[in-house]
C-alpha cells in the first residue's frame, strides 16, 4: 500500500500510481495515469498532466507544469508520452511538454540532473543523465542533450540540435548548431571555444587521452576543410583513431543534420 502523503488542498486522480514515501505538498493537480516513484516529493503548486512517468528521488519546487501539451499548432490530442528518471532536481516554475507525434512520442529526461528555474524543456526533446541546466534556458523541440551536458543561464537552444557528452554551454548563448562531445562553446550565434577539459579532468581521463582531443580540435580548427571533410580524410585522422571521446566527436559531426557549430574567428 501506498504511503503517500497528499496535502487536502491538491486535487490528485485516484487513478495515480504512487510508489512509497511520496511527498504531495499544498494546491498540486496530479492528472489520471500518471506514475511516480519512491521518495518524489512535489512541494506545491505543480501541475502533473497524464502520460507523465515520473522516477525515483525526484523533487519538483513550487509552480514546476510537467507533461502540459506541446507548443506545435500540428499537436491533435494524440497521446504521447514524458519520462523522466531518478535523482532529478526541477527549481521553480520549470516547464517540461509531452512529445508530439512527429518522432518517438517521448520527451525523456534521464537521472541526477538539476534543472534551475524558469527552464523549459519542449517537446520530443531527450536529455541524458547527469546534465546542469541553468536558469532561463530554453530547449526547443526535438533538442538532444547527451549526459553531463552543462548550459549557462538564459541560453537558448534551436530546434533539433544536438549537444554532445560533456558539452558546455556559456551563458545568455543562442545554439543554432550541433556541439560535439566535450567541445565549448558560446556566443551569439554560438561558435565553437575549445575542449572542455575540466570536464574530461572530473571524469578521470588519463592526461594522454585529453592531449590527443586537444591536438584533434586544434587541426581540424586550422584546416581549411570543414569538420565533416576534415574527419573523412583518413590521412588526417590516423593519429586520432583510437581514442574514445574523439570517436564521440567524430559521430556527432557525421550525423549532424543541422550542421556544426562554427570554429571562432
Amino acid at each position: 500500500m501506498s504511503t503517500a502523503k497528499i496535502h487536502p488542498t491538491s486535487i490528485v486522480s485516484n487513478e495515480v500510481i504512487f510508489g512509497e514515501n511520496i511527498s504531495i505538498g499544498p494546491f498540486c493537480i496530479i492528472e489520471e495515469g500518471v506514475e511516480i516513484g519512491d521518495n518524489t516529493k512535489v512541494i506545491s503548486n505543480t501541475i502533473i498532466r497524464s502520460g507523465v512517468k515520473i522516477g525515483k528521488n525526484n523533487t519538483f519546487f513550487q509552480f514546476c507544469s510537467i507533461g502540459e501539451d506541446p507548443q506545435d499548432l500540428g499537436y491533435d490530442q494524440t497521446p504521447t508520452k514524458v519520462e523522466i528518471g531518478d535523482n532529478n532536481i526541477f527549481r521553480e516554475y520549470v516547464s517540461v511538454h509531452k512529445a508530439t507525434t512527429k518522432e518517438n512520442k517521448i520527451t525523456k529526461i534521464g537521472s541526477n540532473s538539476l534543472f534551475m528555474a524558469y527552464v523549459h524543456v519542449g517537446h520530443d526533446v531527450i536529455v541524458g543523465d547527469d546534465c546542469i541546466i541553468v536558469n532561463s534556458v530554453n530547449l526547443a523541440g526535438h533538442v538532444k542533450l547527451a549526459d553531463r551536458v552543462i548550459i549557462g543561464g538564459a541560453s537558448n537552444v534551436s530546434q533539433f540540435v544536438s549537444l554532445g557528452r560533456g558539452a558546455y554551454i556559456g551563458g545568455a548563448s543562442a545554439v543554432t548548431k550541433d556541439v560535439p562531445a566535450f567541445c565549448t562553446a558560446y556566443g551569439n550565434r554560438v561558435s565553437l571555444r575549445g575542449v572542455n577539459i575540466i570536464g574530461l579532468r572530473r571524469l578521470g581521463y588519463p592526461r594522454n587521452t585529453i592531449s590527443e582531443v586537444v591536438d584533434f580540435y586544434r587541426s581540424m580548427e586550422a584546416s581549411a576543410l570543414s569538420p565533416r571533410a576534415f574527419i573523412n580524410h583518413d590521412e588526417l585522422m590516423v593519429d586520432f583513431n583510437n581514442n574514445e571521446i574523439i570517436s564521440e566527436m567524430t559521430k556527432i559531426i557525421n550525423d549532424s543534420e543541422v550542421g556544426i557549430a562554427p570554429f571562432t574567428v
